[in-house]
């Protein structure tokens, strides 16, 4: 039996995403247990786990693109699942070093996962499909996110505990690494509007294309925020990430209708990259909690309304093949990891010169939401209005 349904496939790949950000919010929300499990009470260790998953990131989409070409898009997106399923170990660990493995290898996973959904979706629908299925791909790690946030306490309860429900995760990621075994992808089923398409774009033509420098840094910022919303923000006593998530995923939904109808891609990342900004200044140094939490409530829409066209200029660009969207996908994702490490570790440096005041850290975070507003300025507009 093969798996070639095209809806199938995508099925597949959205839950097993799903099951990634839920397993990984998961773990993240149990820390506090599993440290003290492990009779480990140092800030500094919790730290590295952190610095250690970041690395993780960064060097898993750099190198997602050569395991697909080195493998194929198939075997590249179960190597990805394998990883995950890693994290069955994240309950269990033995001692603090198992602990550490299990969860960089698990972030590696997830790392190699968000830059394979763009060849599968190149390779299995059509153009006028492909804004809706990168659409949902998008808002995959959001949905996982927000069942961790809104019902842990509801699913440890009806598991009977933290580790039981960690476990539950990375078995249902198992089944679905299995099931995808059955998936039969066809390489060169990606078809280009012409045939003048190089026969291979590697990571050297990558870093020398202008567009992937000015793609990657209009994402950086606000990747750089939404890091932080989980990190620094809570510590300094803004704790409105529920609602953030929560209206992402409205604001996902919205953008796929939005993008189906309004084919102009530019227009809506420019100005919802302004409202961010805007609503992001409200959240950060707002007054009052209900000011706070209505910002909140904008900005996550309004993160997230745009991504729908963001992910889908690169595939509607002309000559576009399955290994090129690859290490567009692969250098976009490395580089605005790369600069959002470099701001966090600013972020920190300012609060500790200000001696724990945050307020520059967060005006740096404002100011630097702005690239998805600039850099909108520098990205081709692949849906002229001239054209139907």
């Amino acid at each position: 039996m093969k798996i070639t349904n095209k809806y199938l496939i995508e099925t597949l790949v959205f839950f097993s995403y799903v099951l990634f950000a839920m397993a990984w919010v998961g773990g993240t929300a149990s820390m506090s247990q599993i440290m003290a499990s492990l009779n480990v009470d140092s800030l500094a260790s919790a730290s590295f786990i952190s610095g250690a998953v970041t690395l993780a990131k960064i060097v898993g989409t750099f190198i997602a693109a050569w395991l697909a070409v080195k493998y194929g898009v198939k075997m590249a997106f179960f190597i990805s699942s394998l990883l995950i399923t890693i994290g069955i170990f994240t309950p269990y660990s033995p001692n603090y070093e198992v602990l550490l493995l299990s969860r960089f290898l698990m972030g590696l996973g997830g790392a190699f996962m968000i830059v394979y959904f763009n060849p599968i979706v190149l390779q299995c629908f059509k153009p006028h499909e492909r804004p809706v299925i990168n659409g949902l791909n998008a808002v995959a790690f959001n949905v996982g996110t927000g069942v961790i946030l809104w019902f842990m306490d509801d699913i440890n309860a009806l598991t009977g505990g933290w580790k039981m429900s960690l476990t539950i995760f990375s078995l249902v990621s198992l089944v679905l690494m299995l099931v995808w075994l059955l998936v039969r992808l066809h390489d060169d089923q990606a078809q280009v509007a012409n045939q003048q398409a190089p026969a291979t774009y590697s990571y050297t033509d990558g870093l020398k294309d202008k567009f992937n420098w000015a793609y990657a840094l209009t994402y950086s910022g606000l990747l750089t925020f939404y890091i932080c919303l989980f990190t620094f923000y809570p510590k300094a006593g803004i704790t409105q990430s529920k609602w953030v998530i929560s209206f992402g995923i409205i604001g996902t939904l919205a953008g796929i209708a939005y993008s189906k109808k309004i084919l102009q891609r530019l227009p809506v990342i420019r100005w919802s990259g302004l409202i961010m900004t805007l609503s992001l200044a409200g959240l950060s140094f707002s007054p009052t909690p209900w000011l706070q939490t209505a910002s909140a409530i904008v900005l996550g829409f309004f993160i997230f309304f745009p991504i729908t066209a963001l992910v889908s200029i690169p595939h509607e660009l002309k000559n576009m093949t399955s290994a090129r969207v690859t290490v567009i996908f692969s250098l976009f994702y490395s580089i605005s990891y790369l600069f959002a490490t470099v701001v966090l570790w600013v972020f920190g440096k300012l609060v500790d010169i200000n001696q724990g005041d945050y307020s520059a850290s967060l005006a740096m975070v404002c100011v630097l939401s702005l690239t998805f507003f600039i850099g909108s300025f520098y990205l081709p507009e692949t849906q002229p209005k001239t054209e139907k």
